[in-house]
Formats: structure tokens, sequence, C-alpha cells
């Protein structure tokens, strides 16, 4: 009886630490700034997009598109250099955090209630990871009838994706 009880408190103690446990959130780089910008601009390109956990297919404006932040707090696109894949955007840019220490890329603009399907002028893009080639960023939004949630790993432009379109 003794080692049962025992084992019980044992089990009981660990479910507690576990379930008591979160996640930090990620910690930005002190040079964030100039990681996402470097000295005078960056292009990233997707390297791979999931949606609501599921990996996408990198085809057509997905393997073309780009966009380039400045270390002027702006930003752009190049969708309008290719056909059918949209107007260009160009935006201004912040790195916020939040109360809870989340940290997000803040995109302000006229253009961005069209382009992105919202009625605001601005959208936020939680950072997940940001290194000196790969920025990550999670997103909603309203794909169809329902809202997913987006998760776009970006990779500067040197960077080879090994199988981006996937399903050719």
């Amino acid at each position: 009886m003794k080692t049962s009880l025992k084992t019980f408190i044992f089990i009981l103690i660990c479910a507690s630490l576990f379930s008591c446990t979160s996640k930090e959130p990620y910690q930005l780089p002190k040079n964030a700034k100039e990681l996402l910008t470097g000295k005078t601009g960056k292009n990233w390109k997707i390297a791979w997009r999931h949606n609501n956990g599921t990996r996408m297919n990198m085809s057509g404006c997905f393997l073309s598109y780009r966009i380039t932040y400045l270390p002027n707090k702006t930003l752009m696109d190049n969708n309008g250099d290719y056909k059918n894949c949209g107007e260009s955007l160009s935006a201004n840019w912040e790195i916020v955090t939040n109360k809870d220490g989340k940290s997000y890329v803040k995109w302000i603009g006229d253009q961005l209630s069209e382009l992105l399907n919202t009625p605001k002028n601005y959208k936020y893009f939680k950072i997940l990871k940001i290194t000196e080639d790969t920025l990550e960023l999670q997103h909603r939004h309203k794909q169809f009838s329902t809202e997913s949630t987006f998760i776009d790993t970006y990779v500067t432009e040197h960077i080879k994706i090994k199988d981006r379109n996937f399903h050719r």
C-alpha cells in the first residue's frame, strides 16, 4: 500500500510539473532589425509554407515571390513583376513586442486592406525565428471561407531550397 501511494504521489507531481510548464516566447536577437534588413535591404523568398500544419505546394507566383525589407522601415514585394501574381505591395514595417513577450513584424499601409483581404491597414506577423539567412513568420489569413494559420519560412536569395515545388 505504501509503494502504490508513493507511486501515485510521484505520478501526480510529474503530471503537475509537465502541465504547468509553458513555452517561453521566442526571444528576438538584439540585432533583429539588421537580421531582417541587412545593411542596405534584404530580399527574402519563401522556402516553404504550411497551412494549418500542412505543407503547401510552392508553384507559380510563390516560386517567384520576393519581399524586400529596408532599414528605413519600408518593404516591398515583386508581385507586379509577374503576370497574374497581383499588384506589388509597398508598406511600412516595425517590430513590436506584446505584453506576453511575443514579437511581431507589423506591416502598415493603405494597400493591405485590399491585398490581404483585411478590414485594417495593418497586419501582424508573429516572429518564430530570425537569423542571418532564415525568417519564420506566423499569421492568420482568411482563405476561402475559413481562417487559417500560416507559417511561412523565408530564406535569403542565395539559399537553394530543394523540392520547393514538391507536387511536380
